[in-house]
């Protein structure tokens, strides 16, 4: 069975970007159980912000669970990269990411690595950028592994990397890694911009996909721009994918609005056996 999640960001830097509730762990994860989400998604500043004690006394209170916990604050505070031409901020970057997974794994949830996985250009080649990327994958695979969890890496659109843009192209990386325990992000945001069809992509990720970012086209609520959601659900449904889709998407025109938008539009694409009996 598919589960839902709405992402929950602690990250002020960020705020404004593609997170719904923003208003602290237990309010946030009062309005996520009160609206009947599975999960939510933690963007969190670092390890050390909210205790693993803490935020599970808060899942338990809601009687809500966690899906995955992201990395981007990195990024969004830190400006690491794992792609930076420096080699100490790459240790830097990747240390960060570890801390993650380590604290994500306590949770039993994954890490997911999306815009600290960086970019090539300048003085950093393709070929380098790749190199130092597969990499990172390796190491915090072999760890992600370690501790029980998977990776996940997520394709994003041109604007944000020229890495993986597609999820043929994040196939092909997870492929040339030496560690299995790597799987892939599907943003069906990100794919809206790079796949010819993103309903015939999500299907070719059968077996690779982790995580599913389900919005729209303009990166609000599924159901508030123009893809053809049911098709890219359905591919979803048919590749007996069974984990989270999840709302990053903005909080437009409010939280709650937004939320409350995405759960009608989930509970519609993935509707649920009815209970008999």
């Amino acid at each position: 069975m598919i589960k839902t999640a709405i992402t929950l960001s602690l990250v002020e830097e960020a705020r404004g970007g593609p997170f719904v509730l923003w208003d602290g762990v237990e309010s946030g994860c009062k309005t996520a159980a009160r609206l009947g989400y599975d999960a939510i998604e933690l963007f969190a500043p670092g390890p050390d912000v909210v205790s693993v004690d803490s935020l599970k006394a808060s899942l338990d209170r809601n009687q809500i669970d966690i899906a995955a916990v992201g990395t981007g604050a990195g990024m969004v505070i830190h400006k690491l990269n794992l792609c930076d031409p420096d080699s100490s901020r790459r240790d830097e970057a990747t240390r960060f990411i570890e801390s993650m997974i380590r604290y994500g794994a306590q949770l039993g949830v994954p890490a997911i690595i999306g815009s600290m996985q960086g970019r090539w250009g300048g003085d950093v080649s393709r070929e380098q950028a790749f190199d130092w990327l597969r990499s990172s994958l390796n190491d915090l695979g072999r760890i992600a592994g370690n501790e029980g969890v998977p990776l996940i890496y997520e394709p994003l659109n041109r604007y944000e990397t020229n890495l993986c843009n597609t999820v043929a192209e994040g196939v092909d990386l997870c492929q040339s890694l030496e560690t299995d325990h790597v799987k892939l992000l599907a943003d069906v945001f990100h794919m809206g911009i790079e796949e010819a069809d993103p309903a015939a992509a999500m299907a070719s990720g059968k077996g690779w996909i982790g995580h599913v970012h389900f919005v729209d086209s303009n990166r609000k609520a599924a159901g508030m721009g123009h893809l053809n959601l049911g098709t890219i659900a359905q591919a979803l449904i048919d590749s007996d994918y069974d984990q989270f889709v999840s709302a990053e998407c903005f909080p437009t025109p409010d939280s709650e609005t937004a939320a409350r938008n995405t759960i009608k539009a989930y509970q519609r694409l993935f509707p649920r056996p009815t209970k008999t009996g």
